[in-house]
């Protein structure tokens, strides 16, 4: 790899003004993770964070991951774009369920605004529910506590969770890649840097910073392997006479991918756990978070399951076989030795569901073996924050899938790729 493709980015005037307006919103994105809001006593707040990192160990974690650090010091973006994502899982799923929201899904471009526009709607009370919650959990920590002060901060921090979310739609439609995953993977990489002096502050041993070093490394070649991973089935097109010639059918494949959902049943699973803190919300049902406060057996089976359920949701809600086995026949390609139609659907879905199943494995792999790494070696959180998991299973996807894009226009504009002139981010 030359620096060649990283000159040939800023010859293309699209490719160019799509970076500058991605790198242009990430800097709005982190002034706002800063933006403090008012009536809040600083110190309290950074101490009421530390005692909450202590306590809820990997939770807190992904919470901060979510708002990019905002929510350690209650600043304008404290409840990041979760209550956004939590909305779509829901809208999501009643799609699958409603006729009424089916057929809009299934209208086009119309309906997929239409639902975006229901999942706005959606949001509102989630943030709501998320803000009165922080909220009253940080009450002792305001200056001057009271309903006009809560009032006000519970407003300030549900306007800030819709700009991240509009700021998430600028730059997928005019930056690059996709504008939740891009906000979340910052969140993640700005986190870093600190997590790493704190690390280096408490002055591990040579065997444990090799240990971690090594894990990383081995982690990165992992993610990199089970992202790009397929698997590749073979297509026959079907013979046709064109004149007085009878031209056999081209030969191609029809690729699989290991995560066909990528790492969004991750994000959706990592926001997933925030759902029992809402609902001990609810007066009468303040218990149900104190299995879920702590990493233990509940939480790893809640987070577990979420991720397979959302794996395969995610993964048929967007590839479903009957629908390629309708296309595959109505295009004339078949997949030899199986009659098209219902036995390729058939065929694909027996495929599809082990590729699935193996992908949410290797996820959950991913994210759950740095926890129990930093617990036998006798470190807490911080150790685990810097190892990834979740957080490096996306900032891994989020930049292969930027790499992906930015080579796709390079090739377009008859540049060379990452790879060199012929190459591309192949799977394997």
């Amino acid at each position: 790899m030359t620096l060649a493709p990283l000159r040939n980015i800023f010859r293309i005037p699209e490719l160019r003004g799509r970076i500058l307006w991605t790198l242009g919103l990430l800097v709005v994105f982190r002034i706002g993770a800063h933006v403090s809001l008012p009536g809040v006593n600083p110190d309290a707040i950074h101490r009421f964070s530390d005692e909450t990192a202590r306590s809820m160990g990997g939770l807190w974690n992904l919470l901060q991951m979510f708002s990019g650090g905002a929510l350690g010091h209650l600043a304008l973006f404290s409840l990041g774009i979760a209550p956004y994502i939590t909305a779509s899982i829901a809208v999501q799923l009643l799609a699958r369920v409603s006729p009424t929201l089916e057929a809009i899904s299934k209208d086009g471009p119309r309906g997929q605004r239409k639902l975006k526009e229901i999942t706005l709607y959606a949001t509102v009370p989630v943030c709501l529910l998320q803000a009165s919650m922080a909220v009253s959990q940080l009450s002792p920590f305001l200056v001057s506590p009271g309903f006009g002060t809560s009032a006000l901060l519970v407003t300030a921090l549900t306007a800030g969770s819709f700009f991240l979310v509009w700021i998430g739609e600028q730059i997928t439609e005019r930056g690059l890649g996709n504008g939740a995953s891009i906000l979340i993977m910052a969140g993640i990489v700005v986190r870093m840097p600190a997590l790493l002096r704190e690390m280096v502050r408490r002055e591990p041993g040579a065997d444990v910073v090799l240990l971690v070093l090594a894990f990383h490394l081995a982690a990165v070649v992992a993610t990199v392997f089970i992202t790009q991973a397929q698997r590749r089935i073979p297509l026959q097109h079907a013979s046709h006479v064109r004149g007085r010639r009878l031209q056999l059918g081209g030969r191609h494949y029809l690729p699989l991918r290991l995560l066909t959902a990528g790492v969004m049943p991750l994000i959706f699973a990592s926001s997933a756990l925030v759902l029992p803190e809402l609902v001990s919300f609810i007066p009468g049902l303040e218990g149900i978070r104190r299995p879920f406060r702590e990493p233990g057996f509940a939480l790893t089976l809640f987070y577990v399951g979420a991720i397979l359920f959302l794996s395969y949701f995610w993964t048929y809600v967007f590839f479903s076989p009957s629908e390629i086995a309708h296309q595959l026949r109505e295009s004339g390609s078949f997949i030899p030795g199986i009659r098209p139609g219902e036995r390729t659907a058939e065929y694909l879905n027996t495929i599809l569901s082990r590729l699935t199943l193996c992908g949410a494995g290797c996820l959950t792999a991913i994210s759950l073996v740095p926890g129990f790494l930093a617990r036998a070696l006798g470190m807490d959180h911080l150790l685990e924050a810097f190892l990834g998991g979740s957080g490096l299973l996306i900032v891994v996807g989020v930049v292969l899938d930027l790499l992906q894009k930015v080579e796709a226009s390079l090739l377009m504009h008859h540049y060379g790729g990452f790879l060199g002139r012929n190459g591309g981010t192949r799977g394997r």
